[in-house]
């Protein structure tokens, strides 16, 4: 398959107080298109600073970061502002949306401000609603913000990430703020979202998400130390299995 994200002896150092801390320290990894990816590793250990990183929503202190053969570094300010808002998405444990506007209007917001995206407003509301009819949510449209569940929240993020069709999505802790049955249905979408070729990259404590990604790379003081490969997520009747399989994996990797 071909890689849809390249990085190489990838460095990120903050100077705090004059002090100089290096947060990563020669990442080097490859992610390939439709591949569902988890992160993981202590609290601290730059999980977050990665997917930032490697989004080109950070600044990268040396090193490289190849999405579709472009390296992000040598991109402008808004040749990266275009690409992360025409060919990525992004889904956040925080959900920010704008208290002003409906769910619907939240959601196709980027679309609306995508030059790519030559729809009229009325095919972006449309594709807006389609979405929200796939996540289970089409009559929450007219809906404020603060009218909705969690988890009724979050599926209408992951809507929003999708409406510019992007190849990959990147994810800091969507479930993190969710209770055990919002995070189901929040893991499940984007699992049906990969299998129908997103590729995604997600960063997480749970264990229980990760064990429904094809690949978990381990973090620790700016390094990825190992990675293991559990392979497609097929059906319900393997999660245990690959559940063990990761939890033996992570208690070697010290978690």
């Amino acid at each position: 398959m071909n890689s849809i994200i390249e990085v190489k002896d990838l460095c990120k150092t903050y100077i705090v107080n004059k002090r100089q801390n290096n947060v990563l320290k020669n990442v080097s990894f490859s992610i390939s298109e439709g591949e569902m990816v988890a992160v993981m590793g202590p609290s601290g250990s730059g999980k977050s600073t990665l997917l930032y990183t490697v989004s080109g929503m950070d600044n990268m202190t040396s090193g490289e970061v190849s999405f579709r053969g472009k390296d992000i570094s040598k991109l402008k300010k808004d040749e990266l502002a275009e690409l992360r808002l025409d060919e990525m998405g992004f889904i956040f444990q925080q959900m920010y949306m704008l208290k002003n506007l409906t769910l619907l209007d939240n959601i196709i917001l980027p679309a609306v401000r995508s030059e790519k995206n030559t729809a009229t407003k009325k095919e972006k509301q449309q594709r807006g609603l389609e979405l929200m009819n796939k996540l289970g949510i089409a009559e929450l449209a007219d809906n404020d913000i603060n009218e909705v569940s969690g988890g009724q929240l979050q599926r209408a993020c992951i809507a929003r990430s999708m409406i510019n069709s992007p190849a990959i999505i990147f994810a800091d802790e969507p479930t993190g703020a969710l209770n055990r049955t919002s995070s189901e249905e929040v893991t499940d979408e984007l699992i049906r979202l990969n299998s129908e070729g997103t590729t995604i990259m997600l960063v997480t404590h749970d264990s229980h998400v990760a064990a429904k990604c094809d690949r978990v790379l381990y973090i620790v003081d700016g390094t990825i130390s190992k990675e293991i490969t559990l392979g497609k997520y097929t059906s319900p009747s393997t999660l245990r299995d690959r559940e063990r399989e990761l939890n033996n994996w992570l208690m070697d990797m010290g978690w």
